[in-house]
């Protein structure tokens, strides 16, 4: 019986474990008041109104973030017909809003790029490369995804085709009322982002 109660503790001590892991890894989106390249200026507020927010980390330069906008683009267009908002922030401390502003001009960026100043959100969220997404439920703060958008783009490798959407099969289950197994999603792939403390 000892052992059994050994096994007992030790799997809950487990289990806490993986679930403070998943807490950390989904954390929740702070008040924010930030700057786009367009002078706009964004606040979580202005995202209450949607079902769900989708954020996608920006970063001037960095080829799979540049790559990857079409397949953002992508389900954007398909889910134009629901409640949900997309939309870009940049949080390297070497871009400004003006060379932001020009990365957009330049690869035809149709999307909002906030520029997050002081890192306030990629500190939150626990940033850590470019060309992550986020899906937020704008209402209670939540972070219920995050991840690469799909399979296609890897840091030495490019598929003609995704065979694995991320960013859809997660819109759809939280458009259904389900939740997102983040055990499926792989860490993604982009440019490493360089957290500094203030």
């Amino acid at each position: 019986m000892k052992s059994l109660g050994k096994v007992l503790i030790t799997t809950a001590a487990l289990f806490t474990a993986v679930s403070a892991l998943a807490d950390e890894w989904l954390r929740s989106i702070p008040d924010f008041e930030l700057t786009d390249q367009n002078g706009k200026v964004h606040t979580l507020d202005d995202y209450k109104d949607y079902d769900f927010a989708v954020f996608y980390v920006q970063g001037v330069g960095c080829p799979i973030a540049r790559i990857a906008v079409p397949n953002f683009r992508e389900v954007r267009d398909e889910f134009a017909s629901k409640n949900i908002s997309f939309t870009m922030f940049n949080s390297n401390i070497q871009d400004n809003l003006a060379r932001i502003s020009r990365e957009a001009n330049e690869f035809g960026i149709d999307f909002p790029i906030m520029k997050d100043e002081g890192q306030k959100l990629a500190k939150a969220l626990g940033v850590e490369r470019t060309a992550e997404v986020f899906v937020i439920n704008p209402r209670t703060q939540e972070v219920l995804f995050r991840g690469p958008i799909n399979d296609q783009l890897g840091y030495e490798t490019q598929r003609n085709e995704a065979s694995e959407h991320y960013l859809k099969d997660a819109l759809n289950s939280v458009l259904a009322g389900g939740v997102v197994d983040m055990d499926d999603v792989p860490d993604s792939k982009g440019c490493l982002v360089a957290i500094f403390d203030t």
